[in-house]
């Protein structure tokens, strides 16, 4: 994988337009995809509003691929569009509705070509959760089965909005290497490994 892998901790499209200007400059790219899979049953007219006002301040095109189901996954020109693009952001507050809908699917395989031809992944928050295996269930607090984009961590995101409690079972129940990341915060993975954006707190070590 040459490209970059970025997870950022929450706030799409409001609190990462530094971190997101540097990202589109690195891979040449003035078109984004957006893909809210993640808000399927919640209210994705917001974050696509959000990704308007974002793509103005930062003079850019988006293109969102309402791809809310599996057999839209499956779709093969859905699938052109995301392999097609230089960065691709997920976004959507429910990471196992996310993972059900792509994994092992065109867009899967698709995002991962984005990724081999040097282009930039972003998920944020739960959706950013999905992208590890393993991945934080948020039902529980368990460890579930991710997409797997990066492997060998799992990620707490929005963690300065989690309970003490929630915390703790988190370390309790985690097997793998551990990150809370505050929504203002992001964890950049790339062939050369990693880099932090602001603050967070890592439980072990990072896989390479």
């Amino acid at each position: 994988m040459s490209g970059t892998v970025v997870l950022q901790g929450g706030g799409p499209f409001k609190l990462h337009d530094e971190l997101d200007r540097r990202l589109l400059a690195t891979v040449g790219a003035d078109r984004v995809t957006v893909l809210p899979t993640a808000d399927a049953f919640e209210r994705p007219e917001v974050l696509i509003a959000a990704a308007m006002s974002w793509a103005e301040r930062l003079e850019i095109d988006v293109e969102v691929l309402m791809v809310m189901s599996r057999p839209e996954a499956m779709d093969e020109g859905a699938a052109a569009v995301v392999a097609g693009s230089r960065a691709v952001w997920l976004v959507g507050d429910n990471p196992i509705h996310l993972r059900s809908v792509v994994k092992d699917t065109p867009i899967w395989d698709a995002l991962k070509n984005v990724l081999d031809a040097g282009g930039v992944v972003v998920g944020a928050g739960a959706s950013a959760s999905a992208l590890c295996d393993p991945m934080i269930d948020p039902r529980g607090g368990a460890l579930a089965l991710g997409l797997g984009l990066v492997t060998g961590m799992a990620l707490v995101t929005q963690s300065e909005q989690i309970t003490p409690e929630r915390h703790a079972r988190a370390k309790k129940l985690a097997n793998v290497p551990l990150v809370f990341l505050p929504s203002s915060s992001a964890l950049l993975h790339t062939s050369s490994g990693w880099e932090s954006i602001g603050s967070n707190e890592t439980i072990g070590s990072l896989p390479g």
